[in-house]
């Protein structure tokens, strides 16, 4: 089983990598895929064309408000892994499960722990767990998942975006999450890397395992809200993530 995580500052791309990603995958018969969208601001499953009934953040209001009043004698972890598994949405494809907002007052701690609770209950049935972070360093400060083995850190072509990428990398260092292996990817690239770029990420001492074109027929996907799984073959983007996925699994 491989898990592999998405990170990165906020408009980079990451939830579209993480769709592409788990086409890639899908389309190389390497399943059964488990997608994670750990960002409480649900996006995941509109770029793949799946609709959420329920998320963790709603689990955790859920257990909330009913805490006093369970059905019929179960316990509160009974309940608990039985709504988990109700709000898994099974595709053909892959199954995907969604963090969601929490709408009641509090921190966002017991969600994230409902969080790294169920991929450890359900990682051990798929081949691959790929995991859609939310914008910053949040989830793995608070190590929603104790294992990767590939971490990817989204940046734009710009030295504010490899910096922060930069940050990111440097966090993992300070924490108990073991990382098999991190590295860079640049999305929407128009252009040639320049030097300074390039010097900067090694100065940063990131690993740009690969980069990715910025996409027209993707984008304007993106501007009518229209899920990309179905035109992801025909995206210069797509081919870029197969390629550079192919050649960084190889490597390990």
């Amino acid at each position: 089983m491989k898990t592999i995580a998405i990170s990165g500052k906020g408009g980079t791309g990451k939830s579209t990598l993480s769709a592409l990603i788990i086409h890639w995958l899908h389309e190389k018969g390497d399943g059964p895929i488990l997608a994670v969208d750990a960002d409480s601001n649900v996006n995941l499953n509109d770029l793949l064309g799946v609709e959420i009934r329920e998320t963790v953040g709603g689990i955790r209001e859920e257990m909330r408000e009913s805490i006093a009043d369970l059905p019929g004698g179960m316990t509160k972890q009974e309940f608990l892994e039985f709504k988990i598994h109700s709000s898994l949405e099974e595709t053909p494809s892959f199954d995907l499960i969604a963090m969601g907002r929490p709408e009641g007052p509090g921190c966002y701690c017991y969600a994230n722990n409902l969080l790294r609770d169920i991929l450890k209950t359900l990682s051990g049935n798929y081949s691959n767990v790929i995991i859609d972070n939310e914008a910053g360093m949040e989830h793995l400060s608070r190590r929603t998942a104790q294992k990767i083995d590939y971490l990817l850190i989204v940046s734009d072509p710009t030295e504010r975006g490899v910096r922060a990428a930069g940050k990111i990398s440097r966090l993992l260092a300070e924490l108990d999450t073991r990382v098999d292996r991190k590295c860079l990817i640049l999305n929407r690239v128009r252009e040639d890397i320049p030097e300074t770029l390039t010097d900067l990420i090694a100065s940063e001492n990131l690993d740009l395992a690969f980069s990715i074109p910025e996409d027209e027929l993707l984008r304007k996907k993106d501007l009518s809200g229209e899920p990309i799984w179905q035109v992801a073959l025909e995206s210069s983007a797509y081919l870029a993530v197969q390629q550079g996925m192919a050649t960084l699994l190889e490597i390990k």
